[in-house]
This record gives structure tokens, sequence and C-alpha cells, in this order.
């Protein structure tokens, strides 16, 4: 979809589901102030020749780029900071371009990271463009922080990928003072944009993505840093949403750390906080580049729609950058999520595949559990099992790749195997301080999706026994009473409890519609699963398994007519 309708739909969508909202456009952009002295030498057009750029360009007429974090070479400790926020200004401003698919920084840096490469000024020019070739870029930027008395300068390099040539070189200058900084790395990205697109495009203008949008604050920048390592590094959610709104209270305009608070908030289960972040930044994402409109849009997809709008936005943003790992298995998650594995899986694939090229781990643990449960759901039992001994490499003594394997064992009715995965599971559960019942309810879960239904039943009873007030034992019990036609009416006399303490849980009028809905009480079914519906809908936008049973309902009540 071409992307000047994606936005027309979008602007319609918003205005029709959240009347009110008030366009104001961005109170922060960057540009240069007539008080700022900058000297920009560029190199001798020797340097560049013609028609060098043109063998970079990819069969779809975009040229894919990596930003490396800038050098310090200032003896200014200070400045260390500097070295990824210049990375973090390139990379956002480069990104405005639809003919550029430009490598994102969390991408670069996990990557160095993973390789041991923390220290920026030993690494060469050649290391940089291998770092680049594995990240399917074939163009490096590369550069370094100069300081000569009261001047800092910044020299960049464009460079090509394969043969290490330097394609062009940029210089800018400005007084060592602090508030010429970022007008100064403007100035920079500027120079290095203009020469990929004009070089590629000709004369074609950008005008419609030429505002920067980052932050101007180096000490909100640092905040948000730690942020996103807290997330995606330690799993700490409750330190990343500490350190982000840090970031934030010191630039209110900070959208990329609104979009990462609303992710750390979705990850503990906040989905209100969510939400509510989520909708600051998406009311003035046409004011964005499309690679971070993309990702506003998915990440309110996943709130507020349903997973074909989360499909069609992952989709858009690996158009852009297609190297991104999260994103494909976003996108496979989402197809998963609507039971279409067969779609899923490719997707799920081709993230690890990145991730093998590249000599890196994924994102985070589950993404092997992700593609597992796809190739279970299919039968493909083979590729599950290798796929689980390569995840026992990466990721020992996983909990989630466990539960697949005696899953998988005691599908393929090796007992003994899946005995072994149980205990191992029991003593991990034990190590990390796992309540009896929680132990008890994974391991009836196991046997449940192992189809091993009196098993199964054993487990959810003996939890319930251990916790006889926990509500979602209850409403759990009762669910797979219901749904394996175990015991439908006490199924609902479990639930009924359930409902007495907590009359508004979705999740509990969604196990009893099911269980009238099973009983052949159509009409009373529809009327509890489309009030279970539309609490849904306010509180989460969508879930699948409802929609489905909800469905099924009305056509139930349409039949009787």
């Amino acid at each position: 979809m071409p992307w000047e309708e994606v936005k027309k739909e979008k602007r319609t969508t918003i205005q029709e589901k959240r009347e009110g909202f008030n366009r104001r456009k961005l109170l922060f952009g960057l540009s240069i102030t007539a008080v700022l002295i900058i000297v920009a030498i560029l190199a001798p057009p020797k340097i560049f020749k013609r028609g060098t750029l043109d063998n970079l360009v990819s069969p779809d007429g975009r040229i894919s780029v990596a930003v490396m974090p800038f050098q310090n070479m200032t003896n200014d400790s200070t400045k260390n900071d500097w070295q990824n926020w210049i990375q973090d200004i390139l990379i956002t401003y480069l990104s405005n371009s639809g003919e550029l698919k430009v490598r994102q920084s969390r991408m670069i840096n996990s990557y160095m990271q993973d390789k041991g490469l923390t220290n920026y000024a030993s690494i060469t020019r050649s290391v940089a463009s291998s770092i680049s070739q594995k990240l399917e870029s074939n163009v490096l930027v590369y550069g370094n922080i100069m300081q000569y008395g009261a001047t800092i300068r910044l020299n960049t390099q464009l460079i090509n990928s394969k043969t290490e040539e330097v394609i062009k070189s940029f210089q800018v200058e400005a007084p060592a003072r602090e508030e010429m900084v970022v007008p100064l790395m403007d100035s920079l990205s500027t120079q290095v944009n203009n020469f990929l697109i004009i070089s590629i495009l000709k004369k074609k203008v950008l005008g419609a993505w030429r505002t920067l949008i980052s932050t101007n604050s180096p000490e909100a920048y640092k905040y948000f840093t730690l942020a996103i390592n807290a997330h995606f590094e330690k799993n700490d959610f409750n330190e990343a949403i500490k350190l982000f709104m840090e970031a934030i209270r010191i630039d209110s305009n900070f959208f990329m750390a609104k979009i990462q608070l609303a992710a750390s908030y979705r990850a503990l289960g906040n989905i209100n906080e969510a939400k509510k972040w989520i909708l600051q930044v998406y009311e003035k994402r046409d004011q964005m580049p499309p690679l971070y409109n993309f990702a506003i849009t998915l990440e309110y997809a996943i709130m507020f729609e349903t997973p074909y709008e989360e499909i069609k936005y992952a989709k858009l943003y690996l158009d852009l950058d297609d190297q991104n790992t999260m994103y494909w298995w976003q996108l496979g998650n989402a197809y998963a999520y609507m039971y279409q594995y067969d779609k899923a899986i490719p997707a799920f694939e081709k993230g690890l595949e990145i991730h093998k090229k590249r000599g890196t781990k994924p994102t985070f643990r589950g993404y092997y559990s992700s593609l597992g449960i796809a190739y279970h759901k299919i039968g493909k039992y083979k590729k599950e099992k290798k796929l689980y001994k390569e995840a026992e490499q990466v990721f020992p003594d996983f909990p989630g790749t466990i539960v697949r394997q005696a899953v998988l064992a005691l599908a393929e009715r090796d007992e003994m195997t899946a005995n072994r995965y149980i205990e191992k599971l029991k003593s991990i559960g034990k190590d990390k301080s796992w309540t009896e019942a929680v132990i008890t309810t994974s391991l009836a879960g196991i046997y449940s999706e192992a189809n091993l239904l009196d098993k199964a039943e054993e487990y959810y009873r003996k939890a319930l026994a251990l916790e006889p007030e926990n509500l979602g034992r209850m409403n759990t019990l009762a669910y797979f009473l219901i749904d394996k036609d175990r015991s439908i009416n006490e199924g609902l006399e479990l639930v009924d409890k359930a409902l007495e303490s907590d009359p508004v849980s979705y999740k509990y009028l969604h196990t009893k519609g099911w269980g009238l809905y099973k009983q052949g009480k159509y009409k009373e079914a529809l009327e509890i699963l489309q009030k279970c519906w539309d609490i849904i809908v306010q509180e989460l936008g969508y879930d699948h398994e409802v929609f489905l049973h909800f469905e099924e309902a009305k056509k139930a009540v349409a039949g009787q007519k």
C-alpha cells in the first residue's frame, strides 16, 4: 500500500475511534540557528567515483545503511555518551527516507556486544565494514569525535562495506559548547542524508521528511540507553519504566522513549498505562519518519485493533528494515495467534536465520519456543526436536523450552524422556521459588496439550486444592472441564463461584459463555459472550479465541431463528 494511502487510512481510523484528539505539531524540531558557526569541509570530489553507489543499490531500488557508534577521540571520557547519541541522531534522520534501509542502533550495538566489541575507539574501518556486511548493509557510516582547543569536530566517512572504499568524507565543526552539539549533529545528518538520497534519486526532493525527531538532551538520551538495556537485556521491566520516565521527564517530546515505555508496561501486563503512552505518540505519528510511524501503528494495532492490522504494519515495517528480527517475530506471533501456523513459521524462521548469519542470540529466550509451538501444531516433530537442541545451546535451562520438550516427548509417547524434562522443570521451578501451585499448573498444561486429559485434570484439581480461594485457578479448571467436555456442569458451577467475586472478569465470562454454548443454551451463551466481548474491546482490543467462540454463538442463535 502506498505510504500516503496508509497515512490517510490510519488518520481516518483514529478520527473515528478517538474523537477530540488535538493534533498539535511537535514542539521539538532541530535546525541550524543563525548563531551557529559551522565549517563543513567536504572531501575532494575525486574520492567519490560516479556510479559507485549505483552498484550498492538493492533490486528494490533502495540502499541499506549501517551507522556505527562514533569513536570518542577527545581523551574526554565525559563524551563517551556522545558515541551512541550521534549514531542515534544519524539513524533517525536517515530513516526519514523510504529510499534507505537503515539498520537500527539496538541491532548494531547488540551485535557488537555479543562479539565483545565494547571499546568503540579500537574498532577499525575493516572491522566496522565486516559488521556492516554481517547486517547485510552495503554502505557503512563510520566516524569519530575530535576536539581542537575550543572547537569540536565530527569526522565522517561513507564506506563501501564490501570493498572498504571510502565513497565520501564529511567534516563539521563548531565551538565546543553543549548547546552547539545538537545543531552540529543536525548539520552532519543533513549532509550525509542529502548525499545518499540525491546520489540515488537525482533530483527527487524529500521535503516531507526533513524534520529530525529525536532528543536534544544528552541526559535524556543517557537514561533512554539505560532503559533499553534494562528492558531487552535484563528483562527488568520495572527498572526500564523508571528510566524511560526519567528520560521523558527531561525531554517531554522524546517520542521513542514513550513508545518503549508503552512496550515495557505491556510486558508487565499493565495495559491501561501502555495504552495511555502509545496514544500520546500515535496522535503525532504523521509527523514522524515512516519507520517510526509503522512501529507506532503496530503498537497501536496490538492494543486497540486486531491481528490483521498487526500483520499489516509488521509487514510495512519490514519492508523498510527487513533485518529487524523482533518484527519478524512480531509477524510470526500475529499469525500464530490466529492459528495460521503455516504462515507463522516462515516469519519465525527468517528471524532466526538473520541471527545465525550474524552469530548472535535472539532478542528474547521465547523466540525458539514460538517457532517450536508452530512446528508442533502442524506435526513437524523432527524440525521441532532439532530446534530445541539448538535452543538448549543458546539458552540453557530455559523453562519455556523444557515445557515444549516435555510436550513433544509425550506426543511421541516417549514417557521416559518426558518425565526427565518434567523433573528438570520441577527442579528449576523450585530454584526460582515458584509455588507448588504454579509448578502443578504448568504440569497440567503439559499433559493437556499432549491430550493426556486424565492426567491433566488430576493436576488442575491438585493446583486448585493447593490454593482453593484462587479465582484464576478456579477458572482454569472450569475452562478445562468445559472445553474438553469433561464435566460441563461442574465447570459452570466453578466459574459461577468465581464470577460472584469478580462479575466483570472477561476471562470468567468467556468460560461461562462457552459452557452455556456447550450445553446448547445458545441465546444465554450469546448474551454472556457479548458482555465478555464488550469488555475485551474496551480493555484489550482483541482476543482471537473469544472472537471465534462469540461468532459460533451468533451462528447458533441465527440458526435457531
